[in-house]
C-alpha cells in the first residue's frame, strides 16, 4: 500500500473482519455486511469502538506556537494531485483529509479509523466497499463534505495522477449509494486490500475546483496553480511565496477537532516551510536558527556537522529513531527501455563495478548498510533458497525466471580491498565480453565500435558523494559516466517521460505490500508517463508474482508471495542496489514537548508534539 509523494499512509484489510466492532446506530440488514469503525490487516485493530485517543498521544497537550521546517529545492505549484505537471509543494498536505486515517503504533500503520467517513463496510468476497460520510465533515469554507465530492475526487484523481491510475485500476466505479454513502465497485472479487486502500482516498472539494479564483478565473485541477488550496483538514494554507515559502495556520473552526483520532494532535498554531536550493546553505540556516526541525539524510553531516555551540549547550537536540514502519529499495535505476541495458549481464557487470564497502568506510561513516532486497529491513526480505511454499509459486514460472532463483541466493558483489576491487572489475569485463562488448582503444565498445557511455541524471547534489567514486571505477574498464545535475522542475519533466539513462530511485515498501507493486514493477506501468516503474521492468513472471501478492488470502500467504517476488526481482538484476540506514536521524531546536513514549512507527513530528514556551525561552527565542 502506498501514498502519493508527500501525502501517503499505509494499509489494511483483515482476515477476521467479522469480529470488528460495529458503529452505533441502525443495525445492518440481515443480508448486508455490517458497518465498521476500523479495519486492520491480519487481525483486529488495536483501538475498539469508543476509544477516546491513541495511546501514544498526550490528550492534554497545549495548543499554540509555531514549528518551522526547511525544505530542499523549490516549487511552482500547490496542486499536489497533478502527477504530470509542475513541481508541487508537499507542505500543503495537512490541508487535506482522507476517508479514514491511520494510527502510528500498529503494524505498518496498517489500521484505519474514521475521519471524513464515520464508517465503512464490504461483503465477504470483497467485491465492493461503501463509506458513510460523517455529517459533521466540513470544508474550510464551511460547506459540507458530500458524497458527490468523494465520487468526483476518485474519478478525477484516477484520471490525472498516474500513480492513482494504477493503484485504483481495479476499482471500476464510484457512485452514490444513499444520502451519505458512496459505493466503490471492483472489477473482480477477492482483492482484500481494495477496501482498505480506498480508505486512504483524499477527498477534494468539487465546488471549489469547479469555481473561480479571486480574480474570477476558472480553476482547473488539471493545471498547476499557486493559489492556496481549500481542504477539510486541521490546517489552512494561509501564505504562499512561490518557490520560497508556504505557511499553514491551525483552523480554529476545524470540524474534526474532537474526533478521537485527533485528540492530542495538531497542536501548533502555525507551520511554516522555507525552501532552500542548496543543501549546504540549508544546513547553515538550521544552525542559525532559521528553522526548527531537520531530518538528516547525509551520513557525513550526521557524523561531523553537528559540532556547533547550540548542540553542545543543549539548545539543539539530536535524535536517532529506528526505522520499523517500512522497507525500502534505493538503487541506481537503469533505463531498461534503452537497448544497452536489456542484457542482464550488462546490468550485473555494472553492479560488480560499484565498490560499496570502500564507500561505507570512507564516505558513509559506517552508518549505512548495503541493500540486498526490494523489501530491505523487513521480514518480507527473501533469504537463503526458496522453501516449499515459495517453490509452489515459483515452479510454474520456472521457464520464465532466471535459473539463479532456484539455485543461488542473491548477493551483491563485495569490494573494500584492492584485491577484491580488481577481481570484481575483471568479472565485470568478462560479463561485458559475454554480452558483446570489449575494451578497444581504452574504451568499452560493441561490435560496431560504439562506446558504452552512461549519463547519470539527478536533481540532488548529495548523489555526487558516491557517484564520483563510481565514475572513476567505471573509467577503469573503459566506460565514461557523465554527471548531469538539473533543477527540480527539469528533473521531474525528464523522469515523467523516462528521458534518462541512469538515475537514483527509491521505492518505500510497507509491511503489507499489495496493489502498488503493479505500479512499481508491473508491465502495464512500464511505459505509462509518470509511473513509478522507473526502470521499465516488463516481465510476465514478475506480473504473475505480483498477482500472488495482491490476492494473498492471509498474512502467511502474503509473506510467502512477497518473498517469491523479491527473489525474482533480485535475480533480474534490474537495478544496482545502493544503501540505507536502519535508523532515522533528526535534529531540532529544543523548544518542543512530546509524549514520553513515541509511537513505534513514527517520530510523530509535528503531529503529536507541541510548543513548550519555557523551553523556547531558554533557547533565546520565544514565539
Amino acid at each position: 500500500m502506498i501514498r502519493p509523494s508527500g501525502l501517503w499512509t499505509r494499509r489494511l484489510v483483515a482476515a477476521c473482519l467479522a469480529a470488528l466492532p460495529l458503529v452505533l446506530g441502525a443495525p445492518a440488514l440481515a443480508d448486508e455486511p455490517a458497518w465498521r469503525t476500523a479495519t486492520a490487516l491480519g487481525g483486529e485493530p488495536r483501538y475498539s469502538q469508543g476509544f477516546t485517543h491513541f495511546d501514544y498521544v498526550n490528550p492534554d497537550a497545549p495548543k499554540g506556537g509555531e514549528a518551522r521546517f526547511g525544505a530542499e529545492g523549490s516549487f511552482d505549484s500547490t496542486n499536489v494531485f497533478l502527477g504530470i505537471k509542475g513541481t508541487p509543494t508537499g507542505a500543503v498536505a495537512l490541508a487535506y483529509e482522507t476517508l479514514f486515517t491511520a494510527s502510528l503504533d500498529e503494524l505498518d500503520i496498517s489500521a484505519s479509523y474514521p475521519l471524513v467517513a464515520d464508517a465503512m463496510r464490504y461483503p465477504d468476497d470483497f467485491a465492493w466497499a461503501e463509506y458513510r460520510i460523517d455529517p459533521a465533515a466540513r470544508w474550510q469554507d464551511g460547506q459540507p463534505v458530500t458524497v458527490d465530492d468523494v465520487v468526483w475526487s476518485f474519478d478525477t484523481l484516477k484520471e490525472i495522477y498516474p500513480t492513482f491510475t494504477s493503484y485504483y485500476a481495479h476499482v471500476v466505479k464510484a457512485e452514490p449509494a444513499g444520502e451519505r454513502i458512496v459505493r466503490f465497485t471492483f472489477d473482480a472479487p477477492g482483492n482484500r486490500e481494495l477496501p482498505h486502500i480506498l480508505s486512504q482516498l483524499y477527498v477534494l472539494p468539487k465546488h471549489w475546483w469547479q469555481g473561480t479564483d479571486a480574480a474570477g478565473k476558472p480553476r482547473n485541477i488539471r493545471e498547476t496553480t499557486l493559489e492556496p488550496p481549500l481542504g477539510s483538514g486541521p490546517y489552512k494554507v494561509t501564505a504562499v511565496d512561490p518557490g520560497k515559502r508556504v505557511v499553514l495556520s491551525r483552523d480554529p473552526a476545524y470540524w474534526g477537532a474532537k474526533l478521537p483520532v485527533n485528540a492530542g494532535a495538531n497542536n501548533f498554531d502555525r507551520l511554516s516551510y522555507e525552501y532552500y536550493l542548496d543543501p549546504t546553505v540549508m544546513m547553515e540556516a538550521f544552525k542559525g536558527d532559521k528553522y526548527d526541525f531537520r531530518a538528516e539524510r547525509s551520513a557525513k553531516m550526521w557524523a561531523t556537522g553537528y559540532d556547533f555551540p547550540a548542540r553542545a549547550d543543549g539548545r539543539v537536540v539530536t535524535l536517532t529513531f529506528p526505522r520499523s514502519a517500512t522497507g525500502v529499495m534505493q538503487a541506481l535505476a537503469l533505463n531498461l527501455r534503452l537497448p544497452k541495458y536489456q542484457d542482464p549481464r550488462i546490468r550485473r557487470a555494472l553492479n560488480f563495478t560499484f565498490d560499496y564497502e570502500t564507500l561505507r568506510r570512507t564516505v558513509f561513516f559506517d552508518l549505512y548498510d548495503r541493500i540486498d532486497s526490494y523489501f530491505f529491513g523487513t521480514d518480507l526480505a527473501s533469504k537463503g533458497l526458496p522453501g516449499p511454499d515459495e517453490l509452489a509459486l515459483l515452479e510454474p514460472l520456472r521457464d520464465k525466471l532466471p535459473a539463479s532463483v532456484f539455485t543461488t541466493p542473491y548477493a551483491n558483489p563485495v569490494g573494500g580491498t584492492p584485491e577484491a576491487v580488481r577481481d570484481n572489475l575483471r568479472q565485470a569485463v568478462a560479463l561485458f565480453a559475454e554480452a558483446g562488448w570489449t575494451i578497444r582503444d581504452g574504451k568499452m565498445r560493441n561490435g560496431s565500435g560504439e562506446p558504452f557511455r552512461i549519463e547519470f541524471l539527478t536533481n540532488d547534489q548529495l548523489n555526487e558523494r558516491y557517484m564520483s567514486p563510481y565514475a572513476k571505477a567505471l573509467a577503469r574498464i573503459g566506460i565514461d559516466l557523465d554527471y548531469r545535475l538539473v533543477d527540480d522542475a527539469q528533473y521531474q519533466n525528464l523522469m515523467r517521460d523516462f528521458r534518462f539513462d541512469m538515475t537514483t530511485a527509491i521505492w518505500a515498501e510497507s509491511l503489507s505490500p499489495g496493489n502498488e507493486q503493479r505500479e512499481y514493477w508491473g508491465s502495464q506501468a512500464a511505459d505509462r508517463p509518470g509511473s513509478r516503474n522507473t526502470a521499465g521492468i516488463k516481465d510476465a513472471a514478475i506480473d504473475a508474482l505480483i498477482d500472488k501478492v495482491v490476492f494473498a488470502t492471509d498474512r502467511e500467504a502474503l509473506v510467502t508471495a512477497t518473498h517469491a517476488l523479491d527473489r525474482a526481482l533480485l535475480a533480474g538484476d534490474y537495478v544496482i542496489p545502493l544503501f540505507y540506514s536502519r535508523n532515522n536521524f533528526y535534529a531540532y531546536w529544543n523548544r518542543f514537548g512530546h509524549p514520553a513514549d513515541l509511537p513505534k512507527y513514527s517520530v510523530g513530528f509535528p503531529d503529536i508534539w507541541w510548543y513548550d514556551a519555557a523551553k523556547a525561552a531558554a533557547t533565546g527565542l520565544s514565539r
